[in-house]
């Protein structure tokens, strides 16, 4: 049975106190959570381990990082490495995230090594994966999105590769005045798990966890979670309001 999981990805919000507080108020609402039933907490690099000492006395929650070095250490000023996240308390990491690959130029080579690095510190990885505007206007989109699978996991051996969470993100979605439907999510991680059939197996497949990433927010979370290939939320606006994330974290429970 594979995991449902909630990822609540803050990007560049809150201070330490406002942190802090959403924590708090996420922890004062949370339901039940169990081995297939998680949530993970993204917070900026600051709030690394204030949110880990704040989350360890519960379970099936977890600290993700936003980011990581495809470096393993060295003069880079200003990253900060696998290592680093992975002795701080973060479980997760996510890499690929479409606003990293536009306002930074990441490409898949770079996301691939990245891809390395979290995988030797042993942390899990959700890796990002999506369209914009013009490929899904041109009816391309299922050849672009296995083509970015294919360049940055298709090296990763099968045991690694149960270390991935894929995350679906139609960038035209998101911002544009366009909606993802629920069927067009749900057909889109049906391919996504074809080809990670294809190239590895069946079984692998049916095990991984495939989150979608599209302004997910408590009005539609349910529709969305009730989609078969549909395995929980990259949360980004919405997790960062205790009373959404919750709403949206008690959509995936009752699925």
């Amino acid at each position: 049975m594979r995991k449902k999981i909630v990822a609540g990805n803050w990007k560049m919000n809150l201070d330490l106190n406002e942190g802090k507080t959403l924590v708090e108020g996420i922890l004062a609402g949370l339901p039940t959570l169990n081995d297939n039933k998680q949530v993970v907490i993204a917070p900026p690099f600051t709030h690394i381990t204030q949110t880990v000492a704040q989350l360890d006395e519960y379970e099936h929650i977890y600290v993700g990082a936003q980011n990581c070095s495809s470096e393993v250490s060295g003069a880079y000023t200003g990253e900060v490495s696998a290592a680093m996240l992975q002795s701080a308390g973060a479980k997760y990491v996510i890499i690929g995230h479409s606003e990293r690959r536009e306002y930074f130029k990441e490409d898949d080579a770079i996301l691939a090594r990245k891809i390395e690095q979290a995988l030797t510190t042993e942390m899990n990885v959700i890796f990002c994966c999506g369209e914009s505007l013009e490929i899904r206007d041109s009816n391309a989109q299922n050849e672009y999105v296995e083509k970015q699978l294919k360049s940055a996991l298709f090296h990763l051996g099968d045991l690694l590769m149960k270390r991935i969470t894929i995350a679906y993100e139609p960038i035209w979605a998101i911002g544009t005045g366009r909606t993802a439907s629920a069927q067009q999510a749900q057909d889109m991680h049906a391919h996504i798990r074809h080809v990670i059939a294809m190239q590895y197996n069946l079984v692998l497949a049916d095990e991984m966890s495939i989150l979608y990433g599209g302004s997910a927010k408590p009005s539609n979370a349910a529709e969305l979670f009730a989609c078969a290939d549909v395995d929980g939320g990259l949360i980004g606006g919405a997790s960062l309001k205790a009373e959404d994330f919750l709403g949206i974290v008690n959509a995936m429970i009752a699925s």
